[in-house]
């Protein structure tokens, strides 16, 4: 692409206090198969040297523009005002992609026209980058909304390729919610148009493990007034879905309140979780894998010390990683 040419792509990253993480999220990006593209960064008020990194990166694709901290959502709809491309991406400043991911989801819309929104499967990655889990792996091709409405299956912000136009007719990230404003945007946007999976592990979200306990409590809050507004506009023929709904986001915040090392706070939060998630749904009984897993973590939680949990952690990280090689 040169210089003055129109991307195809638009890709945005809003990041506040992101010194740590923002060059290997933006070299992710400048480092993609698919070069015709426009990276716009939403410095939103960072106090810390995030902007003295971005701008030791040298690209012309690259375009930082600085504003007053307003929060991701402000950021997003920001990038958005100023993006050139037909297609149109988000990423968090602290997640990475695979080298393929633009081009692999616009070969999937260019192959599927009457899709607006080309996601892909999602892997969890620590802090030093390192592969902590699968995500859920659920592929959708066409109709999304009602796996949608009971969870939400791009897992993160970082996901999605939309056709700019699509974007636009569903209108801006809503400023009003927090920590669920990706999954409103998506759920809107599976309203009107059609999604098209590719089945790979293409997106690498960072899971930070400072102030977890905190965190999933926000979130819970959060998800829950989302997933309440959610269902007022839904239609009655999917009400019934709503304690599914329940049970899916307590089961995802069961294993996100069990990633802290601040040890037995943490293994309280996650059984409350657990018995929120059977409580509306008994059939997560019946996943004894899922059910094993957590009811495993939650002991060990209790029984050692933070800096043991950790160390086990790694251990079976490093096991799974091995039966994986094995398998593959």
């Amino acid at each position: 692409m040169k210089n003055n040419a129109t991307p195809l792509i638009s890709v945005i990253i809003p990041v506040y206090n992101g010194e740590k993480t923002i060059r290997q999220t933006i070299e992710s990006v400048l480092n993609q198969t698919y070069t015709n593209l426009e990276l716009i960064v939403i410095n939103d008020g960072s106090r810390d040297l995030t902007l003295n990194v971005i701008c030791s990166i040298k690209d012309y694709r690259l375009k930082v523009f600085s504003y007053d901290n307003a929060g991701v959502c402000m950021s997003r709809n920001r990038g958005i005002e100023r993006a050139r491309g037909q297609f149109i991406s988000f990423l968090n400043a602290d997640d990475t992609w695979t080298r393929d991911k633009l081009e692999a989801q616009l070969k999937a819309l260019e192959a599927n026209p009457q899709a607006s929104v080309a996601y892909s499967w999602v892997d969890y990655i620590d802090e030093y980058g390192e592969f902590i889990r699968d995500g859920n792996h659920i592929t959708i091709n066409g109709d999304a909304y009602e796996q949608l409405l009971i969870q939400n299956v791009l897992e993160n912000g970082s996901n999605p390729l939309i056709r700019r136009q699509a974007l636009i007719n569903t209108g801006t990230f809503n400023e009003l919610l927090t920590l669920a404003e990706d999954w409103d945007m998506w759920l809107r946007l599976a309203k009107r148009y059609d999604f098209v999976t590719v089945p790979r592990p293409q997106v690498l979200y960072r899971a930070s493990s400072r102030s977890v306990s905190t965190n999933v409590l926000k979130m819970e809050k959060a998800c829950l007034k989302f997933i309440e507004q959610a269902y007022n506009c839904a239609p009655k023929s999917l009400q019934k879905l709503k304690r599914k709904s329940l049970a899916s986001l307590y089961h995802y915040l069961t294993f996100k309140s069990l990633e802290s090392p601040s040890g037995q706070k943490n293994g309280a939060i996650a059984i409350k979780f657990l018995a929120n998630a059977i409580w509306n749904d008994l059939s997560v009984i019946i996943q004894w894998q899922t059910m094993s897993e957590a009811l495993f973590k939650i002991c060990m939680v209790f029984l050692l010390p933070p800096q043991q949990y950790q160390i086990l952690k790694i251990k079976l990280k490093t096991r799974f990683l091995r039966r994986q090689k094995v398998m593959g």
